[in-house]
């Protein structure tokens, strides 16, 4: 299995998970989330990159796609797009259940 492969399982799920909280409950604005991924993103290039060239990470050229950014394989990239799509989501939910669950007290 591929790391891309694997990204884009957890990419779908977050996808999934945060329309259904949108669909429920008043999510952040795309504006805010597009910044938040952009300031994810660029740390993801500084910091990955940095690990890498110092050798504390390592990744086999089988399992990427070859792309990178910096040192770092775009793979890397899913993770902080994956935060970004799935904490706002869950925080709302959650914000949700908690302010539901008092009501009934």
């Amino acid at each position: 299995m591929t790391y891309l492969l694997l990204c884009a399982g957890f990419v779908a799920a977050a996808v999934v998970i945060a329309l259904f909280a949108r669909r429920r409950d008043r999510m952040p604005s795309f504006a805010s989330l597009a910044i938040a991924a952009a300031c994810l993103l660029v740390l993801t290039a500084v910091f990955d990159t940095l690990m890498i060239s110092v050798g504390l990470i390592d990744y086999a050229d089988a399992h990427i796609s070859g792309i990178r950014i910096g040192a770092a394989p775009i793979e890397d990239f899913t993770y902080p797009l994956v935060a970004v799509i799935l904490l706002p989501a869950l925080w709302s939910r959650l914000r949700r259940d908690a302010r539901g669950e008092r009501g009934r007290r």
